[in-house]
Parts: structure tokens; sequence; C-alpha cells
């Protein structure tokens, strides 16, 4: 008996099997106190779509053996940028996130390239590297977004007429864009079908590059960079590929989860994103050296479940509002964890 559950554990390992605990008792405990499963259920669909491709974005990254790429918030950046000028122009549906897209992606391309050229001066301090980067962009974007010269009435502060607002709503632009694109409801559960089909593609788009010549050679430059040189695989190169791959992922990733939310988040907001994403990556079984895109499901679905269900139950029984704090103890404890017992076995 010792012998399977040791295997279990190895198997499933630790994040994981905290964290399944956890949801299964707040499954029960939502049950006692009657709230709505199939309330629970649905959210959780679009909760899972809508963050899920900010985590995809660490795949590129920790294959490329930058590590977990704690400077999302640069292809953040890129995204907002593109979704702003979007709606200055007062492009609406599809024509707005499309050229959203059009405007974020090149951004992103050009500014994952000077980033990735950092990295490579100061190689095995990536992470600590990236957050201060992540932090640095965040706060002098802020100067941006109160200069930049947007007209919009939408957007721009009302007392003014310059500066944009802390928080833009996106219901003349793209919201739920991706949302209600084919969705459809079972009884009380509503189906994000285009938001999950969307990340499906980005999904298959990954594991295709990851199959491709290019994308092996970036794996073995990531996992075993003496094997890579004898090869005559130009390192660098290989993790300045990952870092532009996971600028643009990072950029598409805010604006589907705006759409998802229906409005963009400005100044701070994106300040601590990367966290939950890295998070959520390293509950999947993933390390700061391995990734896969099985992780990035199974750990996007634990995280997201355990912050649907938990933060009504502990609201129900307790007076006050936890779910910032509680979403903070469990991602920063799994990152925790994961620096502390995983950088150096590289599992």
């Amino acid at each position: 008996m010792k012998n399977i559950l040791d295997l279990a554990y190895n198997i499933i390992g630790l994040p994981r099997l905290i964290i399944s605990i956890f949801l299964l008792v707040f499954l029960i405990a939502a049950a006692v106190v009657d709230l709505s499963i199939p309330m629970l259920t649905g959210s959780l669909l679009v909760r899972v779509g809508m963050n899920a491709v900010l985590v995809l974005a660490l795949i590129p990254a920790i294959k490329a053996g930058t590590g977990l790429n704690l400077a999302l918030p640069l292809g953040i950046m890129c995204g907002l940028v593109g979704a702003v000028v979007a709606i200055e122009y007062k492009l609406s549906g599809a024509a707005s996130f499309a050229v959203a897209l059009a405007i974020a992606v090149p951004l992103a391309i050009i500014v994952g390239y000077l980033y990735g050229l950092v990295l490579n001066r100061i190689k095995g301090q990536e992470m600590i590297v990236g957050t201060y980067v992540g932090f640095s962009v965040v706060s002098g974007m802020c100067i941006f977004w109160l200069l930049a010269p947007f007209k919009n009435p939408e957007m721009v502060w009302a007392y003014g007429g310059t500066g944009l607002r802390n928080t833009i709503l996106l219901h003349s632009s793209f919201d739920k864009i991706l949302n209600d694109f084919l969705g459809f409801k079972i009884g009380e559960i509503e189906i994000p079908t285009g938001l999950l089909l969307f990340f499906g593609l980005l999904c298959f788009m990954v594991w295709l590059f990851g199959k491709t010549r290019t994308g092996n050679a970036m794996h073995v430059a990531g996992s075993n960079p003496r094997f890579a040189l004898s090869c005559g695989i130009n390192i660098d190169k290989m993790r300045i590929l990952g870092t532009v791959l996971s600028t643009i992922l990072a950029c598409i990733g805010i604006l589907v989860y705006s759409q998802s939310y229906g409005f963009l988040q400005l100044y701070q907001g994106p300040l601590m994103m990367a966290f939950p994403a890295a998070a959520a990556i390293l509950i999947g079984g993933a390390s700061p050296k391995k990734a896969a895109i099985s992780h990035v499901i199974i750990g996007t679905f634990l995280f997201q479940s355990l912050l649907v269900v938990a933060p009504p139950v502990i609201n129900v029984l307790v007076e006050g509002s936890f779910s910032e704090v509680f979403r903070g103890i469990v991602s920063n404890g799994v990152i925790l964890y994961a620096l502390a017992t995983k950088w150096e076995g590289g599992e």
C-alpha cells in the first residue's frame, strides 16, 4: 500500500496533490452551503479559457532555457497598446480584435528580440532580471498612458480630456468576441466555445512548432546546451527565439483575457499577472527547466478551479472578501515551492 501511495505521489507531485485536496474540500463545502455548481462550472470554463494563453506563453521561454518568463508584462503591454489603438479608431467586433492583434504582434516581436538580447547577457539570472524588467516596464508605461495623444472619449479622462483611464470598457469594440462565437448552453452551464477553440488552436500551433527542426533545436539548446553546441546549434539565437515567441503569446493572451473580462486594465493592472501564470504551469507539473502543453492545461484547470470555487465558499463562511488574499497565497506559495525544490533538479 505504501508503495502505491509513493508511486501516486511521485506521478502527481506535491503541488497538484495539495491543490487537488483543497479543491475537493471546497467542492464539498460548496455543495453544503448550496452554491450553484452549474454557475461555478460555467465560470470555471471562462476563467480557464481567458487565462490559459498567458500560461501557454511560458512554454517557449522554458524550452529555450531562459526559465519562467516573469517579464510577461512586456508582451502584455504590447497587447494593450494594440487594443487602445483599435479602440481609438472606433473599430468594433472581429475587426477591432484583428487590428489589435495586427498591431500588438509586430510590437511583441521587436520587444521580445530586444529582451532576448538582454537575457543573453545575464545568463543564470533570467527570472530575477525578468521580474524587475516587468515591474519597470509597467511603471514606465504609466507615463505613456498619461501622455499618449488618444482622443476617443471612451478612453480618456472626462474631466481633463487627456490621459487614458485606469479601466477601459470594451462593449463597443471586441467585448466577448471569442466567448460568444459558437457559444451555447448545457442546462445552466454556458460553454464559451470560441474561447476554448482559440486556445486549442494556439496549443496546436505551439505543439506543431515544437515538432519542426527549429523547435527541436530550441528545445535541445534549452535542455542540453553542451550537446547543442556540439551539434552546431546557436544557443543565443534559440534563446532569443524562445523569448520572442513567449512575448508574442503574452500579447495575444492579454487580448484574449481582456475580451473575456470585458475591459482593459491599464497602469498597475498588469503588474503581477506573470505570477499566477507561473503558478499555474508549475501546478500542472512543469519546472523552470521543463514544460509541456499538458502542464498548461492541467495547471490552469486546477489553479482556476481553486480560485473559482474557494472565494465564494470562504465569503459565505467568513465575513469579508478574501479572494485576492487567497490568490496571492496560492500563486506565490507554489512559485516558492518550485524555486526551492525543482530548480536544481531540473524535473
